[in-house]
This record gives structure tokens, C-alpha cells and sequence, in this order.
């Protein structure tokens, strides 16, 4: 039994970070320039870096025009949404024309905006990247020998009927990638922490951005990056985990077969619940953004984890920097979530 939440932290840190198993060669990724543009009150980067293992990621760097100095900085993190085929363009606008793909799940999910650009017309510097096995890091069809791929291949990548190819295709391997991690001695979460730790490394490092006024954010998949970035690096100072938050008990009984392998850490579970993970981020602020229609997740279970982060946060003598709100409908994050997600990045981030 811990008494001492800054000695708690230290110990179940190493500990996680142990478990995630994340590849080596962890350095500040070089970013390459490839354009600028501006687009509806928005100055727009977009960049590439290649990291150690699989293709240069894609990424965008967002902020107001015009704007001067340093400003607070924001990691956002695209979501899973079973469609591989996309990465940061879930969450991006950087023109009026989109693929037909893109507005069906932008309005689906985030109200019909792109939360990414909205965040940075706020007065924030805003990056989003392709995470592994999504969009430029998508595994290519031409990289897989012929009886793992169907001996499908691309013609028209961007026509839907591919693309909806592409991701029932995706979705129905991701257990192998799993398993080649575990043979390679790693997991898919691992992964996925390396690159956004990079992603992070590099926004950190940028003049125009506070390094000690980073956040992160993301729905789904993103909610679930959210809890891994903020649970294992202390520089990201405030999140929100939207939609995606319950615990290994709802995983383990209930929900199992909803999910992603993205989500599973094996061992992880006996030592640390799912909502203590996020907890590692204490005493920075957390905000957790709950659907009460939520399909992929029991209400006892996501009322649970609340209780779990309360705790967490009442032990550590800073209740008032953990909240959670439950929002009638399915999984989403919409505008009413959104409003109160970057109301928090302001009270923490701009203060």
C-alpha cells in the first residue's frame, strides 16, 4: 500500500513503461517541410519525419494566422473509427473540398467540424500525426505476401469502394499484427506511444510553442492514445480522454469483442487498472468526456473509472484538477463536448 503518491507514480511509471514494450531509438524525429497553406484562420505545415521502423508519417502543424511568440501546444490524436485507411485527415480540414469519407465522419463523430482546426483558431499550436497502421503509416497492400492480402491490390486508393475495401481488409488482420509485435517483443499500445512521443519531442522542440504548456486530446482510439501519452510522459501537462474510458473489468466481462488490440497491454492489468493509467498524469489536469449511449462500454464500468480517477486525484491532494462529464448519446465527441474540452485546455494551458 502506497502512501506516497509521488513515489506511487515513480514506481507504477517504470513499471508501465516496462510493460508498453515501445521500440528503440527514441530521438527527435527531423521534420521536413513538404508546403504551406492557410485555410479558414489557420496557418498550416504540412510535414513528414520518418522514425526508425515503416514509412515517413504524415503529419500537420496547425495554428491561428498571424499569430506571434509562444503559445501553448496541443497533441491531437486522430481516432481509430475501424478506418485505417485515414489517418489525420479525420480531424483536419486544410481546404473547403473533402472526400466524401471524410465529411460522412466528421459529421458522424465531431458535429461536422474538424476539432483539430477549431482548437487552433483558440489561440493554440496543434499538431496531428499519423500513428502506426494509419493513413501514411497504414500497412501497404504490396508490402504482404499475396495469401495474407487476398491478392487484392491498389488501383484507385482513394475511391470509396477500395477504401472500404482496405478497412474490412485492415480490420480483419489486426490480430496478426499483434502477434508479429509480440514476435518482435513489443506491443501494438508500445508502438503507438512511441510515435506520439516523437510527435511530441518534436512539438516540444518547436520555437513558436511553450514546452511547458503542452496537452493532448482525441476520442476513441485518440481517448485511448490520450491515456497512454498522458499516463507515461509528465510533459504533457493537461488531457482529455473523450470517449474512451472504462476499466480492464468492462474489457475482460463485457467488451472484449468491441475492441481494438490496440487497447491490450498483456500483464499490465494485474498491477494497474485501465483509469489508473491515466492517473500516472497526476497532479496534472485530466478531463474525461463520458457518452452514456456509448456501445463500446458498460455505464457501471465508465462510473467506476470515475471513481478510480477521483480517488487517484483526492490522494494526491488536487481534486479540483480531475473532472468528468457524462453526455447523453452514443460514441461521439461533439460540439458540446468540444466546448468543454477546450475550456479546459484554457484553464490549465493559458493561465
Amino acid at each position: 500500500m502506497f502512501h506516497n503518491v509521488d513515489a506511487w507514480r515513480a514506481m507504477a511509471r517504470a513499471h508501465f513503461t516496462e510493460a508498453l514494450m515501445s521500440p528503440g531509438g527514441a530521438v527527435t524525429p527531423v521534420a521536413t517541410l513538404q508546403h504551406r497553406l492557410e485555410f479558414d484562420g489557420v496557418s498550416i505545415e504540412h510535414l513528414q519525419w520518418q522514425l526508425p521502423f515503416g514509412p515517413p508519417t504524415e503529419a500537420l502543424l496547425l495554428k491561428p494566422l498571424g499569430a506571434r511568440g509562444k503559445l501553448p501546444g496541443i497533441v491531437a490524436l486522430h481516432d481509430h473509427g475501424g478506418n485505417k485507411y485515414f489517418g489525420l485527415r479525420k480531424i483536419t480540414r486544410v481546404s473547403g473540398e473533402l472526400h466524401p469519407a471524410i465529411v460522412r465522419h466528421q459529421d458522424h463523430y465531431y458535429g461536422g467540424v474538424a476539432w483539430a482546426n477549431e482548437l487552433a483558431r483558440r489561440g493554440y499550436v496543434v499538431l496531428v500525426h499519423d500513428t502506426f497502421t494509419f493513413g501514411s503509416r497504414r500497412v501497404r497492400l504490396f508490402d504482404l505476401p499475396a495469401q495474407i492480402r487476398n491478392s487484392m491490390v491498389e488501383t484507385e486508393p482513394e475511391s470509396e469502394v477500395e477504401i472500404d475495401r482496405y478497412n474490412q481488409f485492415a480490420g480483419n488482420h489486426e490480430h496478426i499484427v499483434a502477434k508479429s509485435l509480440f514476435c518482435a517483443g513489443m506491443t501494438w499500445p508500445g508502438v503507438f506511444v512511441f510515435d506520439d512521443r516523437r510527435a511530441l519531442d518534436y512539438l516540444a522542440s518547436r520555437p513558436d510553442v511553450d514546452a511547458t504548456r503542452i496537452g493532448c486530446a482525441g476520442l476513441s482510439g485518440g481517448g485511448l492514445r490520450t491515456v497512454m501519452l498522458a499516463g507515461a510522459d509528465e510533459r504533457i501537462r493537461c488531457a482529455c480522454c473523450a470517449g474512451m474510458m472504462t476499466t480492464w473489468r468492462d474489457y475482460l466481462l463485457n467488451k472484449s469483442n468491441t475492441h481494438t488490440w490496440m487497447v491490450y497491454v498483456p500483464g499490465l492489468p494485474r498491477d494497474l487498472d485501465y483509469p489508473e493509467i491515466l492517473g500516472l498524469a497526476t497532479p496534472n489536469p485530466v478531463l474525461v468526456l463520458n457518452n452514456r449511449g456509448d456501445q463500446l462500454f458498460t455505464m457501471s464500468e465508465m462510473e467506476r473509472a470515475d471513481q478510480i480517477l477521483k480517488e487517484v486525484y483526492g490522494k494526491a491532494g488536487v481534486p479540483d484538477r480531475y473532472k468528468a462529464l457524462f453526455f447523453d448519446g452514443p460514441h461521439k465527441f461533439d460540439l458540446n463536448m468540444q466546448r468543454e474540452a477546450f475550456a479546459w485546455f484554457d484553464r490549465w494551458l493559458k493561465a
